[in-house]
């Protein structure tokens, strides 16, 4: 059985292991706050550019953009993968990781396969893979996010596929459901679905409900030539905010159950000290007794 001192000494630790914990929850949650802010802000005009680009995609055709025109066979595929920079936030990493990786299992199993990393988990995981790392973001993700950044990546990224270093880019990120669920998430942003299907889709959410005509001038095939490079600006940045946000969450989430912990061991600290300090004090009583019974005899 451990010594008193021992185990004083251990509940002293966890009581500082749990002051610990408790303030980067508190640092969690005051960034989950802007990065949340951040996110919701955004949500209306990329919604309101989804759904210009949903009714103008009806009058043109799937060949109004190269961007647009898929690969006769698919040999190069780029990677974004956003994560964190920092860790102790659970499985948040590990989850998009796993993403990744199924993904290079079942999907493109026999491609040439190359990452661009947004954060520095997911850029030092990338760096023990066999798959060459084409570009880094480090300390973008769980901060301010700038536009700038996803434009200028999605640019390069545009470039690559129009000059045929890339034949299909696919975007890993967490998309953020609420405060308790973050979901791992994969989407295709290069070529681009088929225009009818981002007509059906955007047709499908608008049901029973009255979706605008657009007048386009000069023309419908035009126009999207000018918006599609930025609705892969738009995806990448909606990825990065809902990704900022989703770690804040999951690192609150984390060192919320690590206090709850640390409470519970010390509990149990706590009754240990008092068993082995009742135990102590019972071995001292029978030497008084024994001593005083010897005496006596």
């Amino acid at each position: 059985m451990a010594t008193l001192k021992e185990v004083q000494s251990k509940i002293v630790s966890v009581k500082k292991t749990k002051q610990i914990t408790s303030a980067m929850k508190m640092v969690a949650t005051s960034r989950l706050r802007g990065a949340q802010n951040s996110m919701e802000q955004f949500k209306p005009y990329a919604g309101k550019f989804a759904e210009v680009l949903g009714s103008i995609a009806g009058k043109a055709g799937d060949n109004a953009s190269p961007l647009l025109v898929p690969c006769d066979e698919v040999k190069k595929v780029a990677l974004i993968l956003c994560t964190s920079d920092r860790g102790l936030c659970g499985g948040f990493n590990a989850n998009l990781i796993t993403k990744a990786v199924k993904l290079i299992e079942s999907k493109l199993e026999g491609k040439d396969v190359s990452f661009i990393c947004f954060g520095k988990k997911g850029r030092d995981w990338a760096k023990k893979q066999p798959q060459p790392i084409e570009d880094e973001f480090i300390g973008v993700v769980g901060t301010n996010v700038e536009f700038s950044v996803a434009s200028s990546s999605g640019q390069k990224m545009i470039d690559s596929f129009l000059e045929g270093a890339v034949d299909e880019v696919y975007l890993i990120y967490s998309e953020f459901i609420n405060m308790a669920k973050q979901v791992s998430t994969i989407k295709q942003i290069l070529p681009i679905p088929s225009l009818a299907d981002v007509a059906e889709e955007k047709e499908e959410k608008k049901d029973g409900q009255f979706l605008p005509e657009h007048i386009c001038e000069p023309s419908s095939d035009a126009l999207l030539g000018q918006m599609l490079p930025k609705n892969i600006f738009i995806q990448i940045y909606d990825a990065l905010l809902q990704t900022s946000t989703s770690e804040h969450a999951a690192r609150m989430r984390a060192m919320d159950n690590a206090t709850k912990a640390c409470e519970d061991m010390v509990d149990e600290l706590q009754t240990i000290f008092n068993k082995t300090r009742q135990a102590g004090i019972t071995a001292d009583l029978m030497d008084i007794v024994g001593g005083a019974e010897a005496l006596k005899g």
